[in-house]
């Protein structure tokens, strides 16, 4: 593969990330999924948004690989990718390695 297609394949996957934290819920959603994971009815209840909305932009982070879940019971819990943490014990940052958004609580 050529440096050029590289950088450009970089490129992309960089702005897919960027896409996926540019809307205030899905930032909202960021922040709140650094203290822990949660569920859509939990985050729907502490953002005060109504199911449907919450899970729609779930669903962007999630294609974006921004977050994963998992499934307990009926419920599935949503984390942030531990992959792109710089610090896991304060997650204070995501380091996407082609850029890194500091989070503010």
């Amino acid at each position: 593969m050529s440096r050029q297609s590289e950088n450009q394949q970089d490129s992309a996957k960089c702005a897919t990330y960027l896409k996926g934290l540019a809307d205030t819920v899905r930032l909202q959603i960021v922040r709140a999924l650094q203290s822990g994971p949660l569920s859509v009815s939990d985050l729907a209840e502490l953002l005060e948004l109504d199911l449907a909305n919450v899970s729609h932009h779930l669903r962007v982070l999630y294609h974006a690989d921004i977050v994963t879940n998992q499934r307990d019971g009926k419920y599935i819990y949503y984390t942030l990718n531990i992959g792109f943490l710089r610090s896991h014990a304060a997650s204070k940052s995501l380091d996407f390695g082609c850029c890194s958004i500091d989070l503010r609580g």
